[in-house]
């Protein structure tokens, strides 16, 4: 192991940072942190340049497409790593940030798994990123605790607890804090190693394993990529070769068309694919935005049951289940109304209606954003899958075409689909800057996949001058027009004071920024994330 002093010519802070917790990031840690850069960073960057490299593909009018050269993967018989005992059962899931109270909270939610979530849910200030690897390593231990002094309530763990899954953030973002050789850190290593580093041998003892779920992947190149990751980082750590699994949230439009091969990349460690949903609609438009025609219509008539999203959920649990690997299905983004009864008892029926489509597709589980609806889904799963998981529903009978995966859903754009999404971008984007990442607005649980469909939506229809269901055109003036009342709207929402500080003025500048330029930008993370 390389001495401090060696380190530091190598490792370095920016100014912004003031909190090292030396508890967390250890010699030991930061020569991992070295050695997983030092080895994977390079690829890491090739592998987002060809993501430009196929963007400029479908901008020139080519479509996602099953890949030719990889025919013998998706047609022969294998299948992958056998599913440890505490990951068999996933009937609910529930996700949620990494700050203290949360983490409690969802262990002890009923829920089978907690996704501990670095990445859409968590806005990625250094404090919440390394206090939130403090938490994790703490509830691993079983000696979280949070005190509320407003309540005066002490929040701990419970006997029986939920599982624990990590989700580091994606391939395209950078850990801006902390530097290897001059050179901004990947913050999927970093999360990734971080949590492995400081958990994985307290996790053997306590029967369970360093669980991931593994964001945002476009291409089956990027899984071999966190395979390579995977394995190397088992054998620096001494930890038996498969101990650590994966899920793959399939959220881009582009991996829906290589599941096999992203499960046979990652087959020694694979447990699952999920249907990340948001994220998914957000890739569909992202990706074909400069196709004559494909523009989707308002982003609430866009739900599980649009062809293009049937077909992909109905192909993910089809592929999974043949390679013997768990499909768990998306999330709602309903949060319980406490005052409005009546909204409320809405708002569960269409949860329901979501939970009972999945299960009855032959989904292994499901996910949802709060405590209060664990016991609603899992309610659900328990009516119609008695057993652990339903693997053995094969899904023989689904034949999905490429089609398919690519039909336009049918739908109006309105000017309240307009308006919601200028409301909804620049609040969550405020919120997120001011360091929270899982924001109730309209009482919906917003993160940044529904953020980022909100501002796509936005910069596509502005760029087509798209007719409303009124039959106006969506023009710059017409935009100008309903921005500025929205502005209105959201200041007399937040009061004066609160509009125009830093957090929402940035935000109000961002989001324009975002859906008036020429050029697309792919996230806006990226982009805020300067802000930081």
């Amino acid at each position: 192991m390389e001495t401090q002093t060696n380190l530091s010519q190598k490792i370095s802070f920016s100014k912004e940072v003031r909190n090292y917790h030396p508890e967390i990031l250890t010699d030991g840690a930061l020569t991992f942190l070295e050695a997983l850069q030092d080895r994977f960073n390079e690829k890491r960057l090739t592998l987002l340049k060809n993501r430009e490299c196929q963007q400029q593909l479908f901008d020139l009018g080519t479509y996602p497409s099953f890949p030719e050269n990889t025919k013998e993967i998706r047609n022969s018989e294998w299948a992958a790593a056998p599913i440890p005992s505490d990951l068999q059962d996933r009937r609910v899931e529930i996700t949620g940030p990494v700050d203290r109270k949360m983490v409690i909270n969802a262990l002890n939610s009923g829920a089978k798994t907690f996704m501990a979530d670095f990445e859409d849910s968590n806005a990625p200030l250094w404090e919440n990123c390394l206090q939130g690897q403090k938490n994790l390593k703490d509830a691993v231990n079983k000696t979280i605790s949070f005190y509320n002094p407003k309540r005066d309530k002490t929040y701990q763990l419970k006997e029986k607890i939920a599982t624990l899954i990590v989700r580091p953030r994606g391939l395209h973002l950078n850990e801006k804090h902390l530097l290897i050789k001059e050179q901004q850190m990947s913050a999927s290593l970093f999360d990734f190693a971080l949590y492995l580093f400081h958990n994985n041998e307290q996790l053997r003892e306590n029967g369970t394993g360093p669980y991931y779920y593994l964001p945002k992947l476009e291409h089956f190149t990027e899984a071999i990529w966190w395979n390579d990751v995977i394995d190397f980082s088992e054998e620096y750590l001494g930890i038996e070769h498969g101990a650590v699994k994966v899920t793959v949230l399939v959220e881009t439009i582009t991996a829906s068309f290589q599941l096999d091969e992203i499960i046979y990349a990652l087959k020694d460690h694979i447990v699952g694919l999920n249907c990340g949903r948001w994220d998914y609609i957000f890739s569909y438009i992202k990706k074909l935005r400069n196709h004559k025609g494909f523009v989707v219509p308002d982003r609430s008539q866009v739900t599980m049951t649009s062809p293009f999203m049937d077909a992909y959920s109905k192909l993910v649990i089809q592929r999974c289940h043949k390679r013997n690997i768990l499909a768990i299905g998306g999330m709602a983004a309903q949060i319980p109304i406490k005052d409005d009864e009546e909204k409320n008892a809405i708002a569960f029926t269409k949860v329901r209606a979501d939970k009972e489509r999945e299960v009855k597709n032959g989904h292994d589980g499901t996910w949802v954003a709060h405590p209060g609806l664990v016991k609603l889904a899992l309610n659900v799963f328990d009516t119609h899958m008695p057993n652990p998981n339903q693997m053995d529903v094969k899904r023989n009978d689904v034949k999905i075409t490429e089609s398919d995966l690519l039909a336009i859903p049918e739908g109006t754009i309105t000017e309240k689909g307009i308006r919601d999404n200028i409301n909804v971008g620049i609040h969550y984007i405020a919120t997120w800057l001011g360091g929270n990442g899982a924001v109730a607005l309209y009482n919906l649980m917003e993160d940044a996949a529904t953020a980022e469909i909100s501002r796509t939506q936005i910069w596509q229809w502005l760029k087509n001058e798209v007719l409303l269901d009124d039959g106006r055109t969506f023009d710059t003036i017409l935009f100008q027009k309903l921005f500025e009342d929205e502005l209105n709207i959201i200041k007399n929402q937040v009061g004066d004071s609160l509009f125009e500080t830093e957090n929402y003025q940035n935000a109000v500048q961002i989001f324009a920024k975002l859906v008036t330029s020429d050029e697309f930008e792919e996230f806006l993370t990226t982009q805020a994330y300067q802000y930081l």
